[in-house]
């Protein structure tokens, strides 16, 4: 934990991490087992002598241990990217490219990551027509829209396990019956659910899966895609022919080590944890509701265990945060870190049929390994005097 930076009432005010989404720290247990692959065995994976060979292993090591945690078919459905954002890019253009043969339609949730949508917004200036699927008020993919605009010109469709900003997971099995009723591909972003939800890959029905080492407290640097056997990609990153011929460049040793074994603890935790982590949540909605004009976001149960999201009436979501922290060394956000930088609402706030002025009113809170139980009166009295303080200073 880190050193307190700041006092109350003369004592100091322990740092409490509650954005858990946009960054892990990494597991102790992982920068031990990984961290000789900063130091001593540094090879090169396609290095023919024992220090590349011994690189090589662990890199097979990795894939075989994050195949297991999502039940792929085996370890060579695995390919190592540099993280969730490369991963959604080589699923999407990498599927919609290699398949174009069959079609120029690309489809996606109106509440996927950038980094889903924007890879389908450059498809459409090469001639893909990309259609959108809306959500209801909880975040929950309209399953009739769905159906009905997928045809045989669909080359890939993207819709994420669970979503990072409210937390809604989506009925992934449910949607896959229906991409494979029509002999399509489906490709899920698990960057928030794996690690936190049991993924299996062959019984959801999932082509594609993009996975994130630091979202399972991994080294940053690494990710993964899960290919499903037969389905078919096109390189988006030539050069040396590395995993499979399609991400080329020497592989980052370390933060694939790590993510490996950060993705093997997660299996043997992922049960205790999240039903841990479940307890803190709901405490924290029961005492966050009680402020007024207060409103959960995303679906009330149909949610990831860590993840807490809300929009308060009257005051802006940057101002929470800063206030949160500075005044009470409690760290928040106001969505996707990805996004959070602009000042344009929230797409996915904006998806869930929230005006403008609402959506601007956002905070989350993503939990960790090192939140506690006892943190729960402590953050709620922040919260509430924080909204209190900034309603009776907002022209609002």
């Amino acid at each position: 934990m880190p050193t307190p930076s700041l006092t109350f009432r003369g004592e100091p005010m322990r740092m409490i991490y509650l954005d858990h989404a946009a960054a892990m720290p990494i597991n102790p247990g992982v920068l031990e087992f990984a961290k000789r692959y900063l130091q001593s065995d540094f090879g090169n994976p396609s290095s023919l002598y024992s220090a590349g060979l011994e690189a090589k292993r662990i890199i097979e090591d990795a894939r075989k241990k994050i195949a297991e945690l999502i039940n792929a078919e085996n370890e060579t459905c695995i390919v190592f990217t540099s993280g969730a954002t490369e991963s959604n890019n080589l699923a999407i253009k990498g599927t919609a490219l290699r398949n174009i043969g069959k079609g120029k339609k690309v489809v996606a949730s109106a509440i996927e990551h950038i980094s889903v949508l924007n890879p389908m917004k450059e498809l459409q200036k090469s001639g893909f027509e990309l259609t959108i699927i809306p959500v209801d008020s909880t975040g929950i993919v309209d399953i009739e829209e769905l159906d009905d605009s997928l045809t045989k010109d669909t080359t890939v469709t993207s819709i994420m396990y669970a979503n990072n900003e409210i937390g809604t997971i989506e009925p992934i099995k449910e949607i896959s019956e229906i991409v494979h009723e029509k002999g399509l591909y489906l490709h899920v972003d698990a960057t928030a659910a794996a690690g936190r939800l049991p993924v299996d890959v062959q019984n959801d029905g999932i082509d594609l899966l993009t996975l994130s080492s630091n979202d399972m407290y991994g080294p940053q640097g690494a990710g993964a895609l899960y290919i499903k056997p037969g389905v078919r990609l096109q390189s988006i990153l030539p050069g040396g022919g590395q995993e499979r011929g399609l991400r080329s460049g020497t592989e980052n040793v370390f933060a694939i080590a790590g993510m490996g074994e950060a993705a093997r603890i997660a299996k043997d935790e992922m049960a205790q944890e999240s039903k841990r982590l479940r307890g803190i949540r709901d405490g924290l909605i029961s005492e966050i509701l009680k402020v007024e004009e207060s409103y959960l976001t995303g679906h009330p149960t149909q949610r990831l265990p860590h993840h807490a999201s809300f929009r308060f009436s009257r005051i802006e979501g940057e101002s929470i945060l800063l206030n949160m922290d500075m005044k009470y060394n409690v760290q928040v956000s106001t969505g996707s870190a990805c996004t959070s930088r602009m000042l344009e609402p929230s797409h996915v706030l904006i998806a869930i049929g929230l005006k403008h002025e609402e959506a601007h009113g956002s905070m989350v809170l993503t939990l960790g390994r090192s939140n506690e139980v006892e943190e729960i009166p402590i953050i709620t009295k922040a919260i509430k005097e924080t909204v209190q303080r900034l309603r009776e200073l907002t022209p609002l």
